[in-house]
């Protein structure tokens, strides 16, 4: 293992009732050599405290503050600009990894000198029971990524030879960036794992449950953001809404 060193960024709004599980995560993890770069977002709850305890006990965290409340991307984008690191992962608030997330994840990059990697994880209710189990392809490329985001944003890790892309604020944020990075790349790859790498919250209240709107940001980017035709669009929306529902196939 080289010593290559890992940047995880994670957005923090007012999440101080998962923050704490979410961080553990990532501090316990396998592969040592990381920073994790966490932005507050303008919490109004304890979640400045808990990362400044963070901060206090291990080096490895860094806490930015933002002005005033900006949005998941925009506190993404300030992470990937303060990283330091050879290669750069997400993880937010209220989700959290498998220990050996990170050295799994960097064996199967370094061995298929791939720049873009992601993993399966499970989706979990708030509850705490299991919803279903998500099982990316092995590899996709910018034309698997129209049909389906493969790359569940807790999981994504890219390197950083590949360039940074931005967040947009816009619906599926995490969809828009993956799908850039994988066209830049050419392919992505999924870490050879005997389990799920991740634990994904599912809450009612998140704007993604909302399927209608979801299906119209989609329907958006397939006009705006890949500018594809009308047919393409509605070729690849067909095959979006049979992805979404495998996904939250129960197991």
């Amino acid at each position: 293992m080289s010593n290559d060193l890992v940047s995880v960024i994670m957005p923090v709004y007012n999440a101080d009732a998962w923050l704490q599980r979410a961080i553990n995560s990532v501090l316990v993890q396998s592969y040592t050599r990381l920073e994790l770069i966490a932005v507050d977002d303008g919490s109004s709850d304890r979640s400045p405290e808990l990362l400044a305890a963070f901060a206090d006990i291990d080096a490895r965290v860094r806490v930015l503050r933002q002005p005033s409340n900006g949005g998941v991307a925009a506190a993404r984008n300030a992470g990937i600009l303060a990283a330091h690191g050879d290669y750069i992962s997400f993880l937010d608030a209220d989700d959290w990894w498998h220990p050996a997330k990170l050295e799994r994840q960097l064996v199967t990059m370094r061995k298929s000198d791939a720049l873009i990697s992601y993993a399966s994880y499970w989706r979990v209710a708030e509850d705490g029971h299991v919803l279903s189990k998500v099982t990316p392809p092995a590899e996709v490329d910018w034309q698997d990524m129209l049909a389906s985001n493969f790359i569940g944003n807790l999981t994504g890790m890219y390197a950083r030879r590949l360039g940074d892309a931005t967040f947009q604020r816009i619906g599926h944020e995490d969809y828009v960036f993956w799908l850039e990075q994988v066209r830049r790349a050419g392919r992505a790859v999924c870490v050879e794992s005997p389990e799920p790498l991740a634990w994904y919250l599912v809450r009612e209240s998140s704007l993604s449950a909302n399927k209608l709107r979801a299906a119209s940001w989609q329907w958006d980017i397939y006009r705006n953001v890949a500018k594809l035709g009308m047919m393409q669009s509605a070729y690849f929306m067909a095959r979006y809404v049979q992805h979404a529902v495998l996904k939250r196939r129960a197991i």
